[in-house]
């Protein structure tokens, strides 16, 4: 939906949901990937599978297609996790990993009710694994420190984006 394209992407409880929210708030037009493109299906066909796996959290290819193609505005960020991300990063005019240190990371999983992803005890192994071995995000990322308040994450998102609309 923008004539610029990025992507934030980062493990379970990096702030993905609250850095959209943010740039919502601030009258940027952001899509929170996890609830309006994603479903669960095989990553490498997108064929639709049973019952809920982070493995099988992936977005629908077709409409992050058509949604970066459409040119309604200036930028679009593209906010969540996909485990088929590379079968569409290179749409993207860049790519935004958020960190955070395992401490934080407990912290905010700490409060997340059990029905929500990384609420259970067998999600938050999984997360600290992903979270040592950052396996399933991007690797060429700009990696933004995500320890640091809302504000400054998103001023550091912004800043790097019209950095980028500069050397264009």
């Amino acid at each position: 939906m923008g004539i610029r394209n990025y992507l934030i992407e980062g493990i379970s409880g990096t702030g993905k949901t609250t850095v959209c929210k943010e740039l919502q708030r601030r009258g940027y037009h952001a899509i929170n990937g996890d609830r309006e493109l994603a479903y669960q299906g095989d990553p490498e066909t997108g064929t639709r599978t049973d019952g809920v796996t982070h493995e099988h959290h992936i977005w629908h290819i077709d409409k992050v297609k058509a949604l970066v193609a459409s040119q309604d505005e200036p930028v679009t960020f593209f906010c969540g996790g996909s485990r088929n991300f590379s079968k569409f990063i290179d749409l993207f005019d860049g790519v935004f990993v958020l960190e955070v240190d395992l401490d934080t990371l407990n912290r905010r999983l700490d409060k997340r009710p059990e029905d929500e992803w990384g609420g259970k005890k067998t999600e938050r192994e999984l997360i600290k694994r992903l979270h040592k071995t950052k396996e399933d995000i991007p690797k060429n990322g700009m990696i933004i420190d995500a320890t640091a308040p809302i504000a400054y994450v998103v001023d550091e998102i912004v800043r790097q984006c019209e950095g980028n609309k500069r050397q264009r």
